[in-house]
């Protein structure tokens, strides 16, 4: 076996070393969380709002959405849970919040 093929993983193609798509997307992990602290619940408000149009742009079919807003010392914090049909789904939406 030449020294290329040798590296290559058990999902690679040995003719040019290219993963198979599967292997990196394999759809155990669907979910996305986001979490911040706001200084005004209507910033954290609006925030939810950006973020559940941003799921709404990439889902094919509708994604999950739980989420609260809860008065802490420090201000308004937002968790929210965003959980899509498909791991491509949910790593689009997890890019655009880049």
């Amino acid at each position: 076996m030449s020294d290329s093929q040798s590296k290559c993983k058990a999902n690679e193609t040995p003719a040019c070393c290219c993963v198979d798509v599967g292997t990196i997307i394999d759809n155990e992990n669907c979910s996305a969380e986001y979490e911040h602290v706001f200084a005004t619940e209507s910033e954290a408000k609006n925030k939810l709002i950006l973020l559940t149009q941003s799921a709404k742009d990439v889902e094919t079919e509708p994604c999950e959405i739980t989420s609260s807003i809860e008065k802490i010392e420090s201000g308004f914090k937002l968790a929210a849970k965003f959980t899509f049909c498909c791991g491509a789904e949910c790593m689009i939406f997890q890019l655009k919040l880049r």
